[in-house]
């Protein structure tokens, strides 16, 4: 028999790391920004058109490469970053596996033009499909300059599989945004299309913050500082009032990599509790310093799980620091020390001849005795006042009398609604023919919200109401991405917003149904959520604005309703198309069957 054991092709091979690597255009941007933050650059430009589909480039001013390192840095598993195992336990670059240029130009086209400080040429290198087409001297600046065109080219699977523009911009940004957030002296722009989203400047980490975010959140941060021998922690964490319910920015950095640890999150958020409302959550940065030796990030390709040594402890010192800044936020009185411009208040000044205001009263009053005038009273027949109420007592008493006639039953169902009952101000619960059924109020409401909202998008028709004033609500370039695409949406449903600049837009109309809520909130919510699940497809961006809004303007738990809206919402659900379950898959209602009831009470 033959054999049927063979070693596959260096290209077949870079292919199958890509599918670990490069899972999307934001991957890309990613390797390629770290490999310059590597490089010593200062100055980073990120351009992207259609999403990365079409091309991405990023150009640096690092050190560079010569020739025969522009030509060996495409081969797999050659880095700059390591020499021998150990050094994976000291690590100071982003990258080390050596793994990303062979990857991506394994699944498109790539052109680079490098050229190092003091050397009179660069060199032009072509590649396409881990083949290379063309390698060149040519004049360029220092530094290095990537363009990827045409990802994804040689493999149609993964490129079908890919999700609209609007979806990889946004994942694109969000993977630009976790590195400079952590580079705040380097100088990076981004442009998508031809259009400036970034324009960020040296400065220091609560600035890029701002920057990166909008200068309202200078407001709802409060700083973190911890150092100990294990760790250090700075950074900055939300204050109470700042928890929304879906996208709020949460980030770990350590040793200047983002990562992600559930673990920690519940550290912070521990933190916060009696803070801030069940299931919403509040901002947070964090920068953790901890000795290379003591963590292990060499666990996933995406490099975003990492292993801690002393995670426990690490955990009990987070957890110490922000409850010490919120501590610190509580008790420390604020103190306004900007007096530029308002109005000078003089002291009182005894010796200027003026006087204090004198208090007049009698002595001699007693309240306890009477006037010698008394009011004449204007009420006549006083008698008439208090007529009937005898009457009205002898049918209170008549009420236990067994002589009592009780009315038709006929007649007393004709006029009344059925009488529901209010459980903890979050169930209503109803007789029907088979036992006790149970509802809930809010997951109701929900339903009955959601397919209103929906039939008004589907046939174009909202009802809208002018706001008093105007809000003004500041976005981050991913959220302007997400608000473009489900604009639209936003129309039909009754929003009118103006674009003011800068992120900031103004929201001059609201549905009616949205008057007295926190519009600003309401706003971050929906276009957290269509962040997190991404838009594709029309209908689905329809189902997701009609459920956003309907999660925040549903009826909330704990309101207490009485009997006539118990029965309109009772009436309302069971005019739905579905009753049993709530859109997003919940149960609303449950039926507590008459023979059980009966078992509990033998």
């Amino acid at each position: 028999m033959s054999d049927i054991i063979q070693l596959l092709p260096d290209s077949v091979a870079n292919q199958i790391a890509a599918g670990e690597v490069i899972q999307r255009p934001a991957s890309v941007v990613k390797e390629l920004v770290e490999n310059a933050v590597d490089a010593g650059a200062k100055t980073i430009h990120v351009l992207v058109v259609d999403a990365g589909r079409t091309s991405i480039q990023v150009i640096d001013d690092g050190h560079g490469m010569s020739e025969t390192d522009a030509r060996l840095a495409f081969e797999r598993h050659a880095t700059s970053k390591i020499r021998e195992a150990n050094d994976l336990f000291a690590l100071q670059t982003m990258g080390f596996r050596g793994e990303a240029l062979a990857s991506i130009a394994a699944v498109a086209q790539i052109e680079l033009f490098t050229r190092q400080e003091g050397e009179e040429v660069g060199t032009h290198l072509s590649i396409s499909g881990s083949r290379y087409t063309g390698q060149e001297p040519c004049a360029c600046a220092v530094g290095s300059n990537f363009k990827v065109e045409n990802l994804f080219f040689n493999v149609p699977a993964r490129r079908k599989f890919l999700k609209s523009n609007s979806t990889e911009l946004s994942n694109i940004l969000t993977a630009f945004e976790r590195i400079v957030l952590v580079y705040p002296t380097i100088s990076f722009t981004f442009h998508s299309n031809g259009v400036e989203l970034f324009n960020l400047k040296p400065g220091n980490m609560k600035q890029r913050i701002l920057d990166v975010f909008g200068k309202r959140m200078n407001q709802e941060l409060l700083p973190v500082s911890v150092e100990t021998t294990l760790c250090k922690i700075t950074g900055f964490v939300g204050k109470p009032e700042s928890a929304r319910k879906k996208n709020a920015r949460q980030y770990f950095f350590v040793n200047g990599r983002y990562m992600r640890h559930p673990y920690f999150s519940k550290a912070v958020m521990n933190a916060f509790d009696r803070l801030v409302p069940v299931g919403e959550q509040v901002p947070f940065f964090i920068y953790f310093d901890v000795p290379p030796s003591d963590i292990d990030v060499n666990i996933h390709p995406v490099k975003t799980e990492i292993k801690f040594e002393n995670e426990q402890a690490i955990w009990q010192i987070l957890a110490a620091a922000v409850k010490e800044a919120i501590g610190l936020f509580n008790h420390v009185p604020s103190i306004d020390f900007d007096t530029q411009g308002k109005p000078d208040i003089p002291l009182f000044d005894g010796h200027n001849g003026s006087s204090a205001p004198a208090v007049k009263y009698n002595p001699q009053y007693n309240p306890f005795t009477a006037s010698k005038s008394q009011p004449s009273s204007s009420v006549s027949h006083w008698e008439d006042l208090y007529e009937g109420l005898e009457t009205q007592s002898q049918k209170d008493a008549n009420l236990f009398d067994d002589e009592f006639d009780a009315p038709n039953e006929a007649d007393a169902t004709s006029d009344m609604s059925p009488v529901h009952y209010q459980y903890k101000g979050k169930y209503i619960m109803t007789a029907v023919k088979s036992g006790l059924m149970i509802i809930d109020q809010h997951r109701a409401h929900v339903r009955i919200l959601f397919e209103k909202y929906l039939g008004m998008l589907n046939n174009r028709q909202g009802t809208s109401q002018k706001v008093l004033f105007p809000e003004v609500i500041q976005l981050s370039a991913s959220e302007q991405v997400v608000l473009k695409n489900v604009w639209e949406e936003l129309v039909f449903l009754g929003f009118e917003i103006t674009d003011m600049g800068n992120g900031n837009y103004a929201i001059v109309s609201v549905p009616s149904d949205a008057i007295g809520m926190n519009v600003v909130s309401l706003m971050h919510d929906m276009l957290g959520s269509a962040e997190e699940t991404g838009l594709s497809v029309k209908d689905e961006a329809n189902k997701l604005v009609a459920l956003s809004l309907a999660r925040n303007t549903a009826i909330p738990q704990g309101q207490v309703l009485n009997n006539d809206e118990m029965d309109n919402l009772v009436n309302d659900l069971f005019a739905c198309s579905s009753q049993n379950y709530s859109p997003d898959g919940k149960k609303i209602l449950g039926i507590l069957n008459q023979q059980d009831i009966d078992h509990l009470l033998n």
